[in-house]
């Protein structure tokens, strides 16, 4: 008898999902070992046989950053709201690169780990939980430039005046979470999308590039046209964009309504974004 109660203490039951909302909290819990063991893998993979390795996320925004002074800034003559230009592309650049990989990489779940979802059972929705942390590594390197050149005009330039750094730097965090919130919404959208019709990878590429332009990253959004407005806070990733340059500059284009309404969408897009993930991984193995 102790022999079979000892065999029952190790028993394990696996049943299929009861429905689409049924998100198996407590089971990715359980697996959080294996949460960190991807976030290693998607962090050391991405630099592996590289010359620079994590110096990329150094180098990538001060590169992008000085081509946006030149063309937006020099030719196009694009005012910054009295920001110095670097900084201005810099800080657009910090929100808008932790968006973009997370929705890059998380968006192609099911095609990137098909051949692990056919092995072993775990709970899906780890790895795009893991793709959203494993990107925070990056948004912190990518935070060192930005910080350098920040100190720099602060305490060596005649422009110090314009950066106001205060207690809203303590309310930096609360950009990052918007930010990772809304990317991980719409990278479950993605995902599924994808797993069903796998040419979509390839949209989803353009509508990154197109949704980089419709954010105020390389222009304020006080130079937007009345008649424009709507667009750009149609747009939920203007909000956390602009809350940035908040905290760093106390320079900010937006109320209490746009703030708002860019956070319930975000929550509704992760919502609605967990339903479509939860019903496509039903059945994913059988298709991709």
């Amino acid at each position: 008898m102790a022999e079979v109660a000892a065999k029952q203490n190790f028993e394990i039951v696996i049943e299929p999902s009861r429905g689409w909302m049924n998100i198996p909290w407590r089971e990715i819990w359980e697996y959080r070992d294996l949460l960190l063991v991807l976030v290693q893998r998607d962090f050391i993979s991405r630099y592996k046989q590289t010359i620079l390795g994590p110096l990329w996320h150094l180098l990538q925004p001060v590169i992008t950053a000085g081509v946006f002074a030149v063309v937006f800034g020099g030719i196009a003559g694009i005012p910054t709201d009295g920001i110095p230009r670097l900084l201005f592309y810099l800080c657009g650049l910090l929100g808008w690169s932790y968006f973009s990989q997370n929705i890059t990489n998380g968006g192609a779940t099911f095609i990137n780990n098909a051949h692990l979802f056919g092995k072993v059972y775990f709970p899906r929705l780890i790895v795009p939980v893991s793709v959203i942390v494993s990107n925070l590594i990056a948004f912190a390197l990518q935070l060192i430039p930005f910080v350098i050149c920040l100190f720099f005009y602060k305490v060596f330039t005649d422009q110090a005046g314009k950066i106001d750094l205060t207690w809203r730097l303590l309310l930096v965090p609360l950009p990052l979470l918007h930010t990772a919130l809304l990317s991980f919404g719409v990278s479950l959208w993605m995902s599924a999308s994808t797993a069903k019709y796998r040419d979509l990878i390839h949209l989803n590429q353009y509508i990154i590039q197109i949704w980089m332009f419709a954010t105020p990253i390389f222009y304020p959004l006080s130079q937007v046209p009345k008649r424009l407005e709507w667009a750009v806070w149609a747009n939920p990733m203007s909000v956390p964009t602009e809350l940035f340059r908040y905290c760093f500059f106390g320079h900010a284009t937006l109320g209490v309504t746009e703030v708002a309404t860019s956070v319930l969408l975000s929550i509704l897009l992760t919502a609605t974004g967990l339903v479509a993930f939860q019903r496509i991984e039903r059945t994913v193995v059988d298709s991709v």
